[in-house]
């Protein structure tokens, strides 16, 4: 008997869509990508072998029509970060019940508000949902959706969860490594100084290919792998070596953001998580290296691939 033909569906042409989209390219697999308007995103670029296709991931019939006949599902759509409440629980409901449809495998992308402040311990997949944010109660309560569907049969479901990432096209890498190889100040949050996980893109949307794959995956979230934290004046000096410029190191404090916030929306977003960056920010990835073999990029790896692909962008 021949096995059904793969067919994977990415939501979402940002960074880490872009990141699921080479690890399943590196595969083999075919790839149809789905965002608003059918064209590429400045981070997918030219991919000729990849499929990128126009819906309303929104809209029942338009989500249900370009997934049907799909494997494997990727949610890595969100709306702008002020749009949370309001919109991310009906796309991503609306994903869910397309995938669902199809019988395909859902592999959502996640991040760690759900937890709440971790108050100095290290996160791990465990860790009860105690949100203290609005938008970690949007998380909160989109996990315990997707999981509750599981749980009834409804989807065949996993998350993978990792901290404030970096690597091509990125936000944090535009703030800082495009800053950086202009020969700006690269400005970091809250307190340097205090210890952080952060991941690399590449890591997490290999990560996510492989939550596909295995079926021992299912039913459960994952930390994806992610190298030993590191404070962000660490992180930001790594960058300007990896570039060979002379470190310029700033930071936004929790008043500037305030300010700021006042006439930008998304910066306003960003006060509620200032805990995050005002003490030490742990993830736990331990259980899904030990589950599946995979090992995170290190940071000077990590940092030195985002250079280079930042000074070809700017070039």
């Amino acid at each position: 008997m021949n096995a059904t033909p793969e067919q994977h569906i990415i939501f979402g042409t940002g960074p880490l869509g872009t990141a699921v989209m080479r690890a399943l390219v590196r595969r083999g697999k075919p790839v149809r990508m789905i965002n608003r308007t059918g064209r590429p995103s400045p981070a997918t670029g030219s991919a000729p072998a990849v499929e990128i296709v126009a819906a309303d991931a929104y809209d029942p019939t338009s989500a249900a029509k370009v997934v049907a006949g799909a494997t494997h599902v990727y949610q890595c759509a969100q709306p702008a970060y002020h749009r949370w409440p309001e919109q991310f629980p009906a796309l991503q409901r609306t994903i869910l019940e397309a995938t669902a449809a199809a019988g395909a495998r859902l592999i959502v992308a996640e991040n760690l508000y759900m937890y709440g402040d971790p108050q100095g311990r290290a996160l791990t997949e465990d860790m009860p949902h105690r949100p203290n944010t609005r938008k970690g109660r949007v998380r909160a309560e989109m996990t315990a959706t997707l999981f509750d569907a599981h749980a009834k049969g409804r989807v065949r479901a996993t998350a993978g969860r990792a901290s404030d990432f970096y690597g091509p096209g990125d936000l944090l890498g535009e703030r800082l490594f495009g800053a950086a190889l202009q020969g700006k100040t690269a400005n970091g949050l809250g307190d340097l100084d205090q210890p952080h996980t952060f991941s690399y893109i590449e890591d997490f949307g290999e990560a996510l290919v492989v939550l596909g794959e295995r079926d021992e995956a299912l039913g459960r979230p994952w930390h994806i792998p992610s190298p030993e934290p590191l404070t962000q004046r660490a992180l930001i000096r790594m960058i300007f070596d990896a570039a060979q410029l002379p470190a310029k190191i700033g930071g936004f404090s929790p008043l500037m953001l305030k300010l700021v916030g006042l006439f930008v929306p998304a910066v306003r977003e960003v006060n509620e998580m200032m805990y995050e960056f005002t003490a030490p920010f742990v993830m736990d990835s331990s259980r899904f290296q030990k589950a599946f073999g995979l090992a995170p990029t290190p940071h000077t790896e990590g940092v030195r691939r985002t250079v280079e692909w930042f000074r070809g962008r700017l070039a």
